[in-house]
């Protein structure tokens, strides 16, 4: 009696497949990650940008005799 109601009772509520949510749960992570390094780039690009001419600037007037470009 008992396994006739587990029958009926899994006939009519059968175990739903998991794996699009799972792979809707990963794309937003990753939309997630990828947002985070966008906002990461805008907001430090100009800072970035200075650093690195800085550098290539020190390095143009220090050397000797070569040309140095960057």
């Amino acid at each position: 009696m008992i396994q006739y109601l587990q029958l009926l009772l899994d006939a009519r509520f059968p175990e739903r497949d998991q794996r699009g949510a799972s792979a809707v749960e990963y794309g937003l992570l990753v939309a997630g990650i990828a947002a985070v390094i966008v906002a990461l780039v805008f907001l430090l690009g100009d800072t970035i940008t200075g650093a690195f001419q800085n550098t290539c600037d020190t390095i143009e007037t220090e050397t000797t005799g070569t040309a140095a470009t960057c």
